[in-house]
C-alpha cells in the first residue's frame, strides 16, 4: 500500500505538493469513487486509479531500452550538456539513472532503470557481463592484434585489460566484445594496436540486443522476458 499523492508523483503527474492540490480539487478517482484525502493508502497493483479521466498505470520498477544519440552525457545531472535522461519523458520523478555509461560521442544501447539491486549486479566486476559494439576504424587490424586481444590488451596506463573478441567485419569495421567498462575502453584498445576509433555503438549488453526498430534517441521499455534474462 502507498499513500495516494506520493504514488501519484512517482507516476510523473507532477511534484508532491501539485499532485495534492489534484487530488484536493476532486480530480482523482479510485474504483469509480472520487477520492480528496492526499493520504489515503492505495493498492497500486489491484486499484483502477484516474486522473482526469485518465488511468494511472503505476510501474514500482521501471526497465527502459534507449538507443542513445551521439551529444548527450549518459548521467542524471550535468551542468553543460543534455543528458540521457532529458529523453525519456513522463518519469521526471520516478528515480531513473542509466546503468553503467557511453561516452557522449558513443551511440546504441543504454539501459534505463530505477532498479539500483539489478543496476549493481550488472554493473559488479564479478559479474563479466559482454558488452558487445559494432566500430569503424582508421588504420589496419594486424594479425598480432588478435592475439593481443585474446590475452588482453594493454593500455596508456598500463592496466591489462581482461581477454577481449575482435571480429573484422570489412575494411575499417569491426565488432568487438568486452566484459569490463573501463574509461574510453575500446577507444583505448583500438589505439592500443595502432588503429583509431572514428565511429562506436554499442548493440548489445548481456542478453539484451538494440531493437533497430529504435531511432537513435528512441525508447522502449523492456519485455518480460527481457527482464527475466537480466534478472538471472
Amino acid at each position: 500500500m502507498m499513500r495516494l499523492d506520493k504514488m501519484l508523483a512517482h507516476s510523473g503527474y507532477g511534484t508532491r505538493k501539485e499532485v495534492k492540490e489534484y487530488i484536493r480539487k476532486g480530480y482523482v478517482m479510485i474504483n469509480g469513487l472520487v477520492v480528496t484525502d492526499d493520504d489515503y493508502k492505495v493498492d497500486e497493483e489491484n486499484d483502477e486509479i484516474t486522473i482526469l479521466d485518465e488511468s494511472v498505470n503505476y510501474e514500482k520498477l521501471i526497465y527502459i531500452m534507449l538507443n542513445k544519440p551521439d551529444g548527450y552525457i549518459s548521467a542524471t545531472y550535468d551542468n553543460h550538456d543534455p543528458i540521457v535522461l532529458d529523453l525519456i519523458e513522463g518519469y521526471e520523478n520516478r528515480g531513473l539513472f542509466p546503468v553503467g555509461r557511453l561516452d557522449k560521442d558513443t551511440v546504441g544501447l543504454l539501459l534505463i532503470t530505477n532498479d539500483g539491486k539489478l543496476a549493481h549486479k550488472l554493473l559488479a566486476p564479478k559479474s563479466h557481463v559482454d558488452k558487445v559494439y559494432y566500430l569503424k576504424f582508421d588504420g589496419i587490424f594486424k594479425p598480432f592484434a588478435y592475439k593481443e586481444f585474446q590475452d588482453g590488451v594493454v593500455l596508456d596506463d598500463g592496466y591489462k585489460c581482461m581477454p577481449a573478441v575482435f571480429e573484422e567485419l570489412g575494411v575499417g569495421e569491426g565488432k568487438i566484445t568486452i566484459r569490463e567498462g573501463k574509461f574510453h575502453q575500446v577507444k583505448r584498445m583500438m589505439e592500443a594496436v595502432g588503429c583509431k576509433v572514428t565511429y562506436l555503438k554499442r548493440i548489445s549488453f548481456g542478453p539484451i540486443v538494440l531493437d533497430e526498430t529504435l531511432e537513435e534517441g528512441m525508447y522502449r521499455h523492456l519485455r518480460e522476458d527481457e527482464i527475466e534474462l537480466l534478472q538471472k
